[in-house]
Parts: structure tokens; C-alpha cells; sequence
């Protein structure tokens, strides 16, 4: 947990660590995590961009990702760090139950 603060929280001062409340730690954690998806966003971003800039317009030559939501979707990832449930994770959890409720009937 330690090397964890000293990695991504921007401080190197262990009495800071030290002081800190678990509530506040967990909060610190998440939002470590949001600022490397932020960065992440930015890298994919640039990626797209430069694919735009770089596609011709060709019959039969599709682009895999027709939208930039398809090639990165901040949105859902930021949905799962912050732990906020939507239709579309339920359906993936009711898959994996589905799943181990067929391999416990075998």
C-alpha cells in the first residue's frame, strides 16, 4: 500500500501516508486511477487522430473503429472504476453467473 502512495499520489512525504484515513486513501486511490485513464484518453485520442488524418476514402476499405466511442469508451471504464452499475455491466455479470451456474449442473 505504501509503494502504492508513493507511486501515484505526487507526494514523497511518508507522514502524509502515515496520517492518512483509509476512506481517504481509497478516495486518493480512485482518483489516481481516473487521472491515469485521463492520460490513457489523451493517448488514444491522438492515436485516432492520427488515423483520421492518415484514411483515404476507398471503396471496400472500411475503418475498423467507425467511432472514436468504439476504439476507446472513457465512459465506460470511468463507470467501472467508479463502480457505477449500467445495463450493460448487469448483462456481462448475468453472463459470468449464467456461466458458473452451467458448469456446477455438469
Amino acid at each position: 500500500m505504501m509503494i502504492r502512495f508513493l507511486r501515484c499520489f505526487g507526494t514523497q512525504d511518508l507522514s502524509v501516508f502515515e496520517r492518512m484515513t483509509i476512506r481517504e486513501y481509497s478516495i486518493r486511490s480512485i482518483a489516481c486511477q481516473l487521472r491515469q485513464l485521463d492520460e490513457e484518453g489523451l493517448i488514444y485520442r491522438q492515436a485516432w487522430a492520427n488515423w483520421q488524418v492518415q484514411a483515404t476514402k476507398q471503396q471496400g476499405k472500411k475503418p475498423v473503429y467507425p467511432t472514436f466511442k468504439k476504439f476507446f469508451d472513457k465512459e465506460k471504464i470511468e463507470n467501472e472504476i467508479l463502480g457505477i452499475e449500467t445495463p450493460e455491466n448487469n448483462f456481462k455479470k448475468d453472463n459470468k453467473l449464467i456461466d458458473l451456474m452451467k458448469k456446477a449442473n455438469k
